[in-house]
């Protein structure tokens, strides 16, 4: 294959050359955090202040959320059976799906692509409400099995607004909450993936992405569990939810 058959305009490598995005590896070490890299790798520029704030805040929200979440479970259960760290922590990171990580996609697919449209927020969130309803979903990104409200959505708001950055996807996400709890009657507070889901929506992130910052965020704490379980417990011991009951068939046995 020839040099030209494949392309990358993400980073450029050469003998003692390393520039990510057109800046040098040394200069990005020196004067940049690491939320402000994650930034420049994925868009392609550095990110001002305020987006530098919310990159910080966004990957900092999903760190770590206890010892429960499929991901934690994946990567100690893989790590007790006997294997590698790097094992462990990608074992957690390939449980990371739909139904768990997969909020901030599927919420900032529906933000943006109704965000399109016109209208007010409050229009627009009603119409999305009518459109749940039809297709008998639900809106990936509020509630929660834990919080009643999430510490971390308020916290995350609050730092977009502090720098000016409630834009119309917040604006919807925000109207949405309200209309869902007038048409269900239940609270459904915008829980942290939908916040992110908003947030990144407004900064110019593609929804694809969604998953990505999820990972990015929750790895540093797989590792933590994933070091937590080598040292501290037994191998092969019992993670999980237990007791279990067999609702199988009876005992049979194979005809002659």
């Amino acid at each position: 294959m020839s040099e030209a058959e494949w392309k990358t305009g993400i980073t450029d490598i050469g003998p003692g050359k390393i520039r990510v995005r057109g800046y040098d590896i040394a200069d990005v070490m020196q004067n940049l955090s690491y939320a402000e890299a994650v930034y420049l790798i994925l868009k392609g520029e550095l990110p001002t202040p305020a987006e530098a704030a919310l990159m910080n805040a966004i990957l900092v929200s999903s760190i770590d959320h206890g010892a429960s979440p499929p991901s934690v479970l994946g990567t100690r259960t893989v790590l007790s059976g006997g294997n590698s760290l790097n094992a462990a922590i990608a074992g957690g990171v390939l449980v990371i799906g739909d139904t768990h990580g997969g909020a901030i996609e599927q919420s900032a697919r529906i933000l943006q692509e109704w965000a399109k449209k016109d209208g007010e927020a409050a229009t627009i969130a009603s119409q999305i409400v009518d459109w749940l309803n039809q297709s008998k979903k639900r809106m990936p990104g509020f509630g929660h099995r834990l919080h009643n409200v999430d510490p971390r959505t308020g916290k995350l708001f609050e730092i977009a607004a502090k720098y000016g950055y409630s834009g119309r996807h917040i604006e919807i996400c925000k109207a949405l909450e309200k209309t869902l709890a007038e048409r269900t009657g239940k609270q459904l507070p915008i829980n942290v993936d939908g916040a992110i889901a908003a947030v990144i929506s407004d900064m110019g992130f593609d929804w694809r992405l969604g998953k990505g910052f999820f990972i990015i965020s929750r790895t540093p704490g797989l590792l933590a569990h994933a070091y937590e379980e080598m040292t501290r417990e037994k191998p092969m011991r019992k993670l999980g939810p237990m007791p279990f009951e067999y609702d199988g068939p009876a005992e049979r046995k194979i005809p002659e």
